[in-house]
Order: C-alpha cells, then structure tokens, then sequence
C-alpha cells in the first residue's frame, strides 16, 4: 500500500533551472492546467524578479539553494518543492528510493531487473536517465516505481516518503555544494526520514550512522551473521539460507558485490521470491559508463567508468584490477581531498594521464602526465600500454569543464577507443 500524498500547493509556478527534470516538471504542470513559467541561469532569467506572479516554486536538482530566486522565495513565504517531490506527489505508485556515494544508477536499475525477472510491474527513473516527473500519469497502477535519488535531490524533499529506501555508502562528496560532509550526509538520509512502521529501510552493515531517521524496519547488509542480507563462506545469505555463490555474480568488484546485496535486501525484504532475485543477480549485466568494457585492443583493456565523478568512485574501480592500469583523471574539481588517491594509484598505476581543470591539483598528488583534453589522455594511454594492461577512465571529478555531462564524457572515449580499431 503506497502512501496518501499531500496535495500540491497552488499556482502560478515558476520553474527554476530547465535542463532534463525542469524541463519534465514545466510540461506536468502546464498538462495539468496549472500556469507556469519557467527560468535559467545560462539564460540569464532566474533573478528575483523573476517571482513576481509566482505561489509556488520547483527547483530543480542542479541550483543551489543559495541561488538568489531560491533564497528570496523562501523569504517571501512561497512553496518551494525540488522535482522528485513534486513528482512522488502526482504518482500514487509504491516507491523504491536508492541513495549513497557510489552505486546508485547499478543498484537501481539492478533492482528494476529482478522486478522484471519476478514478472512485476516497473518503471526507472532518477539520475539514470529519465526524470522521474516525465512518469506522472504514465505508469500502470501496480507497478513499483524504482527511483535514484541524489543528495540535491533529498536536500529538497518535503514529505517524501518511499516504501522501501536503500542507503548504500556514504564518502565525501560534492562539498563543494553542500560545504560539509555533515551537511551532505543529513541530506541523504533524508530517503528515509518520513518512512512508516509497514516501509523498509535498507543500509550497510556499520554505516557509522547512529540514527537513519524514519520509522522503518530496519534491514542490514554487509559481512558477517548479523546483517540480514550477509557475505560470508563464498556465498550471499538470507535469513539463514544461502542465496547465492558469489562468483555467481557477473560484476566485476566489491563495490558491485555490495551494490548486489543491497538490491537483493531491498527485494526480499519487500517479498520477492528469492528464485526471482537469484535469476536477477546472475543475469544483469551492468550499466554504461560505470566500470563498462569498451573493447580489446592489441590485448589492452579499455573501460569506461565516466561516472565515477568522486575519489571513492575512483579507488573502487582502482580495487577491480589486477593488472597494471593507464588512469585517466581529471575534470572539474569538487572540494574534494585527493590524497587517499596517492597510494593506491601508486601501487597499481603504470601511467596516469591528467585533463581538465583539475590536472595541476591532481597532479600534485599523484603525479602523472599533463594531456589537458580526453583525446590526448587516450592516445598517451594508448601508446604507453603493453597486452594485458588496462586504459581506465575513471576521473574522480565532474565532466562539466570539458563535457555536458558523464554520459557525454563516456560516450566521447568509447568513439575514441572505437576509432583506434580502424
């Protein structure tokens, strides 16, 4: 049973920011009669003024609450909703909310597949592509909807309250919006702050976290017999029984064994038959852009793991080789530390090759040559490796220097690793 909504505030509506969600919110609320503007900074339109007219606002994920529209919004009283609690209020489908540092996209479109695989309705949305507003009036009244909320998205939830909620990791990241990691870590475990006694709460084994918050059954993964979803002896457990073997599983890392724990958890927890999660573990391949084979070149590896934007991202994928490694890092900055880089790059780097904004400070740190654009990092990389060796893309920053995005950062270095096949 899905949560009653609370009903939206009124009109008029301005919009703020329209790329991909604030785009899908604008066409909501005009398709359902509501006035509404909307306004963006590239556009030069999203001052003050700009509310004059307006009750209500949405802000979407990518502006700061600091913005000047935002800040005097709230000065002046109106209703301010971010997109996904705009979007939860006008879809009563139950809900599956994923959150963490890492792992987000894999583990929510991992859980869409066991639902697929169980032969239950489904629908996925969030960062993964598809802005969960675009879904208002256009899922099947049974289906689950299995959404990847951010920590911009959570900062701006109101009364959001999913059925089942997974927190997967927390690390450091995007200080450079939240300023602090306390702050960021408050806006996560926001998935999970107007839960109820029927939903389900999912997160790691000793998060380090006193309190999620919420009022849900708490169900925990990780090592050892007391998670409930646990590794141990080569095999995934649950209540007592042996789910799977480990290398069962088709993703290659820890990081991905956890990210199939949680996706399991969550499942089970709301009464998947386990025969279901087991087919969806073994048989999902994974997502673009994260630890993605590219192809085989001369015997050298390429992989794609564009999204990994943060240093814990990068360290995972670090930790997924065993052979020597051609890194490219670099982007745009974070006010993240690069230090823990030092060491593992060390250990497991034959080359490093830097581009973007962040070359100087990541070099700094862990050394490594200076190509300055993706193209020249794929070539330098290329050149240097030997059969055996692996050219990884794994940036530990932001594309927004250089790219649209990750995905167009990804999709830039597979044509440039294909283009080296002719």
């Amino acid at each position: 049973m899905s949560h009653p909504r609370p009903p939206l505030p009124p009109g008029p509506w301005l919009v703020v920011g329209l790329a991909r969600s604030g785009l899908a919110v604008l066409d909501v609320l005009r398709s359902r009669g509501e006035e509404a503007r909307g306004v963006d900074r590239r556009q030069g339109d999203d001052e003050p003024a700009a509310l004059d007219g307006a009750r209500a606002v949405v802000k979407s994920p990518g502006v700061p609450a600091q913005a000047p529209v935002i800040a005097a919004a709230r000065e002046r009283g109106l209703a301010v909703l971010g997109e996904v609690e705009l979007a939860w209020r006008l879809i009563p489908n139950e809900f599956v909310a994923v959150t963490g540092t890492n792992g987000k996209t894999t583990t929510t479109e991992l859980i869409g597949h066991i639902h697929r695989e169980a032969a239950l309705p489904v629908a996925v949305a969030g960062n993964v592509g598809t802005a969960l507003s675009s879904l208002v009036g256009q899922v099947p009244d049974a289906a689950t909807v299995v959404c990847e909320v951010s920590s911009f998205q959570l900062e701006d939830a109101v009364e959001f309250a999913p059925e089942g909620a997974v927190l997967l990791n927390l690390a450091p990241d995007h200080l450079d919006r939240h300023g602090t990691f306390e702050a960021y870590t408050r806006a996560k475990l926001r998935v999970f702050a107007h839960q109820g006694n029927d939903d389900v709460a999912v997160a790691p084994l000793g998060l380090g976290v006193e309190d999620l918050g919420g009022c849900a059954r708490r169900v925990c993964f990780g090592d050892g017999p007391q998670a409930e979803l646990s590794d141990r002896a080569g095999h995934l457990w649950w209540a007592d029984e042996p789910l799977l073997a480990v290398e069962e599983l088709p993703l290659r890392g820890l990081h991905n064994r956890r990210n199939a724990m949680a996706a399991a958890a969550i499942c089970l927890a709301r009464g998947i038959e386990p025969d279901a999660v087991r087919a969806g573990l073994r048989t999902f391949a994974g997502v673009e852009h994260r630890l993605e084979d590219v192809a085989t070149i001369d015997g050298v590896l390429y992989v794609n793991d564009s999204k990994a934007t943060n240093v814990a991202s990068t360290l995972v994928a670090l930790e997924s080789f065993g052979a020597p490694i051609h890194l490219i890092l670099g982007g745009q900055g974070k006010g993240e530390d690069y230090a823990p880089l030092r060491a593992p790059v060390a250990e497991r780097c034959a080359g490093v090759y830097l581009i973007g904004e962040e070359a100087e400070r990541l070099g700094a740190v862990v050394g490594g040559e200076r190509c300055e654009t993706l193209e020249r990092a794929v070539e330098a990389a290329a050149a240097a490796a030997r059969p055996g060796e692996v050219v990884l893309l794994s940036p530990a920053c932001a594309s927004f220097d250089q790219f649209e995005d990750f995905e167009a950062r990804g999709r830039a270095f597979k044509e440039m690793v294909s283009a080296r096949r002719t």
